[in-house]
């Protein structure tokens, strides 16, 4: 008897879903653990935190455990408790700290997922991305957009280290995943400068800053948005709170990373409390309530997934 036959001649519901499991179909009108649609975003990704003052020391360790040889990238991924088998910091977006010891020199490769890094401690460290030469120095935010040549190296006296955030988890879920060292091990440089448009310095974040308005709604601090068009799936942004100030609670259908630049405070994120300090970073998952609460000013860098939520018009924002 065919498919076809056996489907035909079904005399019950559980006979219908028994055949129909035999040629991978499935009814959408069952009753499911988790539902087809909802009435609004539900989320496993929860708040997290990552502290400094924990990872430092640890890639102090790994500094003197791991040469180049064996990790060129010498790095520790922020997993969110929720995937306690994956790399992923929240749906689409990831964030890791690295380090580099005085002397190292990563060579360079390139792949599909967009990337950056905010430079947390670094004095003498340096960027190359596409044959341009650019200083990595604290409180630098450097860009390197998906399939540019990017490599690093340093000339300083002191480990460098740095946050380094990718769309690494949404290039897995839509699978165009390419990776590639390049083949010459080290990108020929063709221009050294301290000016380009993948860099953005402190003290030009701090100008931006300046001239900056503060946000009327009372959410977002001083904000200023890096321009960034080769990494179209991120929003780059870069806020500045005054102490002792405290913004509204908002949420959104976007997935949040936050690295703290400088000052301390507190953010409270669908109700939980997160007490950060300067190089924290911390995960806000989507349509989850964030609201900050400021004990020192503060600069706090923030990469988010708005341009694709924006893009499939699956955006919605509201304070809470």
């Amino acid at each position: 008897m065919t498919a076809e036959q056996r489907i035909a001649e079904v005399g019950s519901l559980e006979d219908l879903y028994a055949a129909l499991g035999g040629v991978e179909m499935t009814p959408g009108w069952i009753d499911r653990d988790e539902p087809i649609l909802r009435p609004e975003p539900d989320t496993a990704f929860r708040p997290a935190h990552w502290r400094y003052a924990v990872a430092r020391p640890a890639l102090d360790a790994a500094g003197r455990l791991i040469n180049t040889e064996l990790a060129e990238r010498r790095n520790l991924v922020m997993r969110n408790p929720a995937e306690p088998d994956g790399i992923a910091t929240t749906r689409t977006l990831v964030s890791a700290y690295q380090m580099i010891l005085p002397g190292e020199k990563a060579r360079s490769h390139r792949h599909a997922p967009h990337a950056l890094r905010v430079i947390i401690e670094a004095e003498g460290a340096y960027s190359t991305v596409d044959g341009i030469k650019t200083p990595m120095e604290t409180g630098d935010i450097v860009l390197t957009p998906g399939w540019q040549w990017h490599g690093h190296g340093h000339d300083g006296d002191a480990p460098a280290y740095w946050f380094d955030g990718l769309d690494v988890p949404l290039v897995q879920l839509l699978e165009p995943m390419f990776v590639e060292d390049h083949p010459d091990g080290f990108e020929e440089v063709e221009l050294v400068t301290e000016d380009s448009p993948l860099r953005f310095s402190w003290d030009g974040l701090q100008r931006a800053l300046d001239a900056a308005e503060p946000d009327p709604e009372g959410v977002e601090g001083t904000r200023i948005r890096l321009d960034a068009p080769d990494m179209p799936s991120m929003a780059l942004d870069v806020h500045r709170f005054e102490a002792g100030s405290a913004t509204r609670p908002v949420r959104s259908t976007t997935n949040a990373i936050f690295c703290v630049m400088q000052g301390r405070g507190t953010t409270t994120i669908d109700g939980e409390a997160i007490s950060w300090e300067r190089g924290d970073t911390f995960a806000g998952p989507m349509w989850r309530s964030v609201a900050h609460s400021v004990d020192e000013d503060a600069v706090v860098f923030r990469m988010t997934d708005e341009p694709l939520m924006k893009f499939a018009k699956y955006y919605r924002r509201e304070l809470v």
